[in-house]
């Protein structure tokens, strides 16, 4: 039986930090990290402990999916300004460098920027990654890599953009 205290006390941070990186909203990711656990302690029967982050993942992914899914059928979505409030990332050097990777983040398709975040911020392995976005250890890969390489592609562009204004 999992100790619900114990499992949102290990996971819940990861859980929203993944539902903000998907979104880039605060409140969406709230609500998401909250429903994930609510159906996870519905559910805590059949979970199994020791690959609980990559199954509360995958529900956080499935909700945001909901969301976006949510949220066409009520028409085109406004740009929400970025969050001033402190949060996860109130610690982070250079909130502006954060903002643009986050925004560089959200042009990415969905199931690479989930793989993506998966792995750099959740530290799941490719098997990890392939079981909870129903992919093969291979895909996984790839969409790893080609989504690193075009966050790196885009930092780029924003260096040497800044370098032309500077000079």
């Amino acid at each position: 039986m999992i100790d619900f205290d114990t499992l949102y006390a290990q996971h819940s941070r990861d859980v929203f930090r993944f539902a903000v990186s998907l979104s880039g909203n605060r409140a969406m990711a709230e609500d998401i990290t909250s429903e994930t656990f609510v159906r996870v302690w519905s559910a805590r029967d059949r979970v199994d402990i020791g690959t609980v982050i990559g199954y509360l993942l995958t529900i956080a992914r499935h909700l945001y999916l909901e969301q976006l899914r949510s949220d066409r059928n009520r028409g085109e979505l406004a740009c929400d300004p970025p969050d001033g409030a402190p949060g996860p990332h109130a610690l982070a050097e250079g909130r502006c460098e954060l903002d643009a990777v986050l925004t560089d983040l959200q042009s990415l398709p969905e199931l690479d920027r989930a793989a993506l975040l998966m792995r750099a911020q959740d530290r799941l392995s490719y098997e990890e990654i392939a079981a909870a976005l129903g992919i093969g250890a291979g895909a996984a890969k790839t969409k790893v890599h080609r989504a690193r390489r075009k966050i790196a592609e885009l930092r780029m562009l924003r260096e040497d953009s800044r370098e032309k204004r500077h000079t």
